[in-house]
């Protein structure tokens, strides 16, 4: 796994107060063209439980933004939380989830790792796991994902 440090962005400019305001942080955003509309895929986060309220609120406060950084073409945008086992796609993301239970594969050891998540930075991050904390660089995960306890009972 890598870490890429955020970078600017007009739409995260222009995304980031409105998720702010409403105690969401984003997460992911996509955007694809194509003949003229534009789809806006927005993941937003907040702790505790996300519901259909929350991203129901990003959209009718974030879609006049859209339209104006997008103008002129045909929009559809889609809000969702990350899941419960969302895969976690870069270093940086692991800012969101303090405190989540987190799935990594480690590739030194060819298995599961597992623990709630303590801290992260650029280098790597620490799972709390039977009471002891754990460093995990970057370099051998392989992968990670978001879970439930359920997801760890395996």
């Amino acid at each position: 796994m890598r870490y890429t440090p955020p970078q600017s962005d007009p739409l995260v400019e222009a995304l980031e107060p409105v998720a702010r305001g409403l105690n969401l942080s984003l997460v992911e955003i996509t955007v694809s063209r194509h003949r003229g509309s534009a789809q806006v895929r927005v993941v937003v986060y907040k702790d505790g439980d996300i519901g259909l309220d929350d991203c129901s609120a990003f959209h009718r406060a974030a879609l006049p933004r859209l339209e104006l950084a997008l103008a002129g073409q045909n929009l559809y945008v889609e809000v969702s939380s990350p899941g419960v086992d969302r895969l976690i796609r870069d270093g940086a993301e692991f800012r969101h989830y303090s405190g989540r239970l987190i799935r990594c594969f480690r590739t030194d050891t060819s298995d599961w790792f597992s623990g709630s998540l303590v801290s992260s930075d650029e280098n790597g991050i620490v799972l709390k796991k039977d009471g002891e904390n754990h460093s995990l660089p970057y370099r051998i995960i392989a992968k990670a994902r978001l879970g439930d306890r359920s997801a760890f009972l395996e």
